[in-house]
């Protein structure tokens, strides 16, 4: 398995508008995926509420620090 992280100081307002960004998008992406992969299925509802609360909370600006890991899994076949 290899894991890539990258970390965002949040530390102005501008920062902040940036993280919001940054997770108003992969919502909106995990949530078209999900539509057309996995629609109604129990662990997309779930994976959606997990991201819609990172998104709201990142709608008030304040200082933070935001980490996205990504783990890929070397066992799955192109």
């Amino acid at each position: 398995m290899s894991r890539y992280e990258a970390s965002f100081e949040i530390d102005s307002k501008t920062d902040s508008y940036a993280a919001r960004r940054i997770l108003e998008r992969v919502y909106d992406t995990v949530r078209e995926e999900s539509r057309s992969v996995r629609d109604g299925s129990e662990d997309t509802t779930t994976l959606l509420q997990e991201f819609k609360t990172l998104r709201d909370a990142a709608k008030r600006p304040t200082t933070g620090k935001l980490t996205i890991t990504y783990e890929r899994y070397d066992d799955l076949d192109d």
